[in-house]
């Protein structure tokens, strides 16, 4: 491992996953904004695997230095620069995308940043776009595991507004902003991969 890039091993560990449903869904589209790209490791593998991907990155300031430093080293041309990215901002820096996708933020943002990405989604999706989230969620307000219970208290500590959401709250987000639901994904360590197209 390069040291010289920052390195999350849920990365390492879910990417597998999630790139066999990207590569169910997004095998027709030739773009996807990725919202909240971390590191940049899952933006670089799928487009190492996807290469008829354009694959744009975006997350906060602070955020850009690793991302860039992972599409430095990757040498691909699909991976673009990040943007500067902000969920609430009221318009973000982007025209239209096929595909939004998202991983592990859903849970660590407020509640009025999750409204704020829903409300800004038709801004940016293509009609007949897909919006993909990839996090846990709770069913019918309970946990799904022993796991999660731990996670969502170790999240509130630091954030009281943030936490596992609730699967019917964010699908009445998503149905309120003009997304149907395709296809809710177990995925492994209790998690899932919500998919919704415009």
């Amino acid at each position: 491992m390069d040291e010289s890039k920052p390195f999350a091993p849920s990365c390492e560990r879910n990417k597998d996953a999630i790139l066999a449903v990207l590569r169910h869904y997004l095998n027709g589209a030739a773009d996807v904004l990725e919202i909240g790209s971390g590191t940049g490791q899952h933006a670089v593998y799928m487009c190492e695997n996807l290469p008829h991907l354009r694959w744009q990155t975006s997350d906060l300031p602070s955020q850009h230095a690793g991302i860039r430093a992972w599409i430095a080293a990757s040498g691909l041309t699909n991976v673009l620069q990040p943007l500067d990215l902000d969920v609430n901002a009221l318009k973000w820096p982007i025209g239209s995308t096929e595909a939004v996708f998202t991983a592990n933020t859903v849970h660590i943002m407020s509640w009025r940043s999750v409204q704020a990405l829903f409300a800004r989604i038709g801004d940016v999706l293509n009609p007949d776009g897909l919006l993909l989230i990839y996090g846990p969620f709770n069913y019918d307000g309970r946990f799904t595991s022993d796991g999660n219970i731990r996670l969502d208290e170790f999240i509130k500590r630091n954030d009281s507004d943030s936490g596992i959401r609730d699967f019917e709250a964010v699908n009445e987000l998503a149905e309120t902003n003009g997304l149907v639901l395709v296809e809710d994904i177990e995925m492994p360590a209790n998690n899932r991969l919500l998919v919704w197209r415009r």
